[in-house]
């Protein structure tokens, strides 16, 4: 059974920063492009970050380019989204996928996502 258990959120500051991480079991971790997606309050989903099965590519968000980092550590079958300089707009619930594709940044290619974790950016 696939799964991803998300960890890591919480409530920061205004310009803080916070790490989550997708633990991943069930399935082979290093043959899937992963992506993070977020759900704002009253608000769809968005895609946030991905990340090729090999760790080599990774791919942003306009709205999150040069904040946030993803990476990945296949050999603990780990996930993870470093975000720097938090704003609060970026207050949702953020969630882990398997994707077919880290390239096209598409919501339609998630395969499989976790329960999220809730990221709150408040002074």
């Amino acid at each position: 059974e696939v799964q991803l258990v998300e960890s890591g959120g919480g409530l920061v500051q205004p310009g803080g920063s916070l790490r989550v991480s997708c633990a991943a079991s069930g399935f082979s971790f290093g043959s899937y492009d992963m992506s993070w997606v977020r759900q704002a309050p009253g608000k769809g989903p968005e895609w946030v970050s991905s990340i090729n099965r090999g760790g080599g590519r990774t791919y942003y968000a306009d709205s999150v380019r040069g904040r946030f980092t993803i990476s990945r550590d296949n050999a603990k079958d780990t996930l993870y989204l470093q975000m720097n300089n938090l704003k609060p707009e970026d207050t949702a619930v953020y969630y882990c996928a398997t994707v077919t594709s880290a390239t096209t940044g598409q919501l339609s290619d998630v395969i499989h996502r976790g329960q999220g974790t809730q990221v709150t950016v408040s002074s």
